[in-house]
């Protein structure tokens, strides 16, 4: 039987929902405890995650308040190694494959995910580079896709945690029009992307699939995310 987990996470970060996304599919128990990200507490860090980011987690220890962490809990952080860290704990979850071959794969993508597709995004919706760049690392992911359908390889697993929370906050932010991109090519870029058919057409089944997935569903709070992400991109376009 695990012991207790106490999950330091900010409902904004991609890479914090990817641990609830985790602990939602285990059904794991957990205490959820919000970092405010620009008025971080005094304690985080020193007691937490010397880094300073979300997500963290305490593992074990006494029954504690989460804003008075033991130092006899095991301190755990980075989104990736906290998802397999789950995937360990709730091996009845299959959310890390049993098979090597798959295993190998799940990482892969995630790398493709981590070195291609968000840094393609960022430089986007910055107005950095062209939309075809984003395109380009999305076929780049679309191809490593299993063409008969399913999730990343196959079953759900923990390279489609690592890109859920990126893709929900693209989605926000093109539909929204949220960013230094030219006005109007949000909507486009995101129909694209979404309508299952053409150039993007395995890629739009995939991008349904996981964000009609509970554990997603369960861990993101659109209309919060809309309200952050309004605040920090909405202006981009004219600071051009």
């Amino acid at each position: 039987m695990p012991e207790s987990i106490t999950l330091y996470t900010a409902k904004v970060c991609p890479y914090a929902q990817r641990a609830e996304i985790a602990l939602a599919e285990a059904k794991a128990p957990f205490t959820r405890y919000e970092i405010d990200l620009q008025n971080k507490p005094e304690w985080y860090a020193p007691k937490v995650n010397p880094a300073s980011k979300v997500p963290a987690i305490a593992y074990g220890g006494p029954a504690v308040p989460p804003d008075q962490p033991s130092p006899d809990s095991i301190k755990l952080a980075e989104s990736l190694v906290l998802v397999e860290f789950i995937a360990d704990l709730y091996p009845n979850a299959h959310l890390l494959p049993s098979d090597p071959v798959l295993r190998a794969k799940a990482r892969f993508f995630i790398d493709g995910v981590s070195t291609k597709l968000v840094p393609a995004w960022h430089n986007f919706l910055q107005g950095k580079s062209p939309v075809e760049d984003f395109y380009k690392a999305v076929e780049y992911v679309q191809a490593l896709l299993p063409a008969e359908g399913g999730f990343a390889v196959g079953e759900y697993s923990i390279a489609d945690i690592a890109i859920t929370p990126f893709l929900a906050r693209a989605r926000v932010s093109l539909i929204n029009e949220f960013g230094a991109y030219p006005e109007g090519e949000g909507k486009q870029v995101w129909e694209a992307l979404s309508s299952g058919q053409g150039r993007f057409a395995r890629f739009g089944k995939y991008l349904a699939d996981l964000l009609n997935r509970e554990s997603f569903k369960a861990t993101f709070d659109e209309a919060y995310i809309t309200q952050r992400q309004k605040a920090r991109f909405a202006n981009l376009r004219s600071q051009k």
